[in-house]
């Protein structure tokens, strides 16, 4: 195993408030929730959310106040109460079986909470619209739900869930456990919304009996991806996410950072207009453009990269942590035992992995809030996490948990130092409560600029005055 430590510095003045692939996430596969992230924005209908907020803020202090003391008049004696209760628990789908174990771990610590889940679709760009559908109708069928790290802010500020700081302050929960950056990400006007599930960064995957090591940088990555295509069955040298998708924001986040360039700044300036965001996307297009990609890479999300990459097509490949399990199973994987992973190729300014991962919600308008804080506790507590990283392969967001040797059994990249700390320093996407408008702007002028309809300039220079524009509404 070959993980290089070229994280890059000059990107961490982007904001961590926007960790978490998804990859959304997806923010992968096995968890599909990391499509971009995983991740998947598709945000021509997400502005459901931005609207709803104007006429919803301005009773969102007399909502939280009087949840307070509800709260403090319960202090978790309903949840203890004895009473039979059922929540309902919402995530997309999880191929894993992790999500069974989770659930029988905490009805078997509270007898009196029944957790029925409900599975959202694969692409989270549809789970996400269909949240905001039934949430500002003030539906009250889902009580807790996972979140791709982009959402809490836009969430929050549509008045779709719950503020967090009195449970986490009544439980003593210490955040400082957990990475800064998923802290930050579940975090918007002073207060938490989200609570840590588990993290991703993009890494790099090859070919060991093929390629003695990876690439170092995006050029040689290029070298070696068309020498390399062809051999030991392979078909192609190089895949990653480029439909137009959540994912591709991610995968264009990565070029960005490796190049020294960024979206919008801290103080929510846009500056995507640059010669160095210009390279980067250039550099993309190289790539997407070669003949050692498949034909068909447009259409490429991460189910189609991991199983494409499983079926030895391929010498190297962009994905989430979560496809070095998926290597390694016997029953699934024809490279098994021939696949190591590294930091992804540097550009100008070194290396730069995009941030991904969930948080966990509670709908506001749940009729058992108590229940909902438990459970979600749990899952992003030690016993849940551990048992989604060990049976889900899916990477904590609690410190303490990589030093916990069944986890370091779990996935080899959990046992690397190097590794946790690009959780700890990976690339975030922009950070607004208008996220999903600004994915969209950019999903769109990318595959322009990919499927070569438009140059990298003019794609540059689109995003800038659409993201301006937006920002401006």
């Amino acid at each position: 195993m070959r993980i290089r430590n070229r994280v890059l510095t000059s990107v961490l003045a982007l904001s961590m408030v926007g960790v978490l692939a998804a990859c959304g996430g997806n923010d992968g596969g096995d968890n599909m929730e990391n499509n971009g992230g995983a991740d998947n924005a598709n945000a021509d209908t997400n502005n459901t959310a931005d609207n709803d907020a104007d006429d919803m803020n301005e009773d969102m202090d007399n909502d939280d106040e009087a949840a307070d003391e509800d709260a403090e008049e319960n202090d978790g004696e309903e949840a203890a109460d004895g009473e039979e209760v059922t929540i309902t628990y919402a995530r997309g789908q999880d191929a894993t079986g992790a999500t069974d174990v989770l659930v029988e771990a905490f009805e078997e610590e509270f007898p009196n909470i029944n957790v029925e889940f409900r599975e959202m679709p694969a692409d989270t760009g549809q789970s996400h619209d269909q949240y905001v559908t039934e949430f500002s109708g003030g539906d009250a069928s889902i009580d807790v739900f996972d979140a791709d790290v982009i959402w809490p802010a836009e969430f929050a500020q549509a008045n779709y869930v719950l503020e967090l700081d009195r449970f986490i302050e009544r439980d003593g929960i210490d955040l400082d456990d957990y990475f800064e950056g998923t802290v930050d990400s579940g975090t918007f006007d002073g207060r938490m919304w989200a609570m840590p599930k588990f993290t991703d960064a993009g890494l790099l995957y090859y070919r060991s009996d093929i390629v003695d090591g990876p690439p170092e940088t995006w050029d040689e990555l290029i070298d070696m991806a068309g020498e390399y295509a062809g051999e030991e069955g392979t078909d192609f040298g190089y895949l990653m996410q480029a439909n137009q998708y959540e994912g591709l924001v991610v995968n264009a986040i990565e070029f960005f950072g490796a190049y020294g360039a960024e979206v919008i700044d801290e103080d929510q300036n846009v500056t995507i207009n640059s010669p160095e965001a210009v390279a980067a996307l250039e550099k993309m297009i190289e790539i997407v453009q070669s003949d050692f990609v498949p034909g068909d890479i447009l259409n490429f999300d991460e189910p189609a990269t991991h199983t494409a990459f499983l079926e030895g097509q391929s010498v190297f490949a962009r994905n989430w942590p979560y496809m070095q399990a998926m290597t390694e199973d016997e029953e699934i994987s024809q490279v098994q035992g021939n696949v190591e992973f590294a930091l992804l190729p540097a550009g100008d300014e070194g290396s730069a992995a995009g941030l991904g991962g969930w948080m966990t919600m509670i709908n506001r308008n749940s009729e058992h809030p108590e229940e909902a804080w438990e459970f979600v506790k749990f899952m992003t507590g030690p016993e849940g996490q551990k048992i989604t990283a060990i049976e889900g392969g899916s990477a904590p967001t609690l410190r303490d948990l990589y030093e916990d040797e069944e986890v370091q059994d779990a996935a080899p990249l959990f046992a690397d130092e190097e590794f946790v700390a690009t959780l700890e320093n990976a690339v975030p996407r922009p950070v607004t409560p208008i996220y999903p408008q600004i994915s969209d702007i950019m999903q769109i002028e990318l595959s322009r600029a990919l499927s070569g309809d438009i140059s990298a300039e003019e794609a540059i220079e689109n995003m800038e005055q659409e993201i301006q524009s937006a920002l401006d509404e």
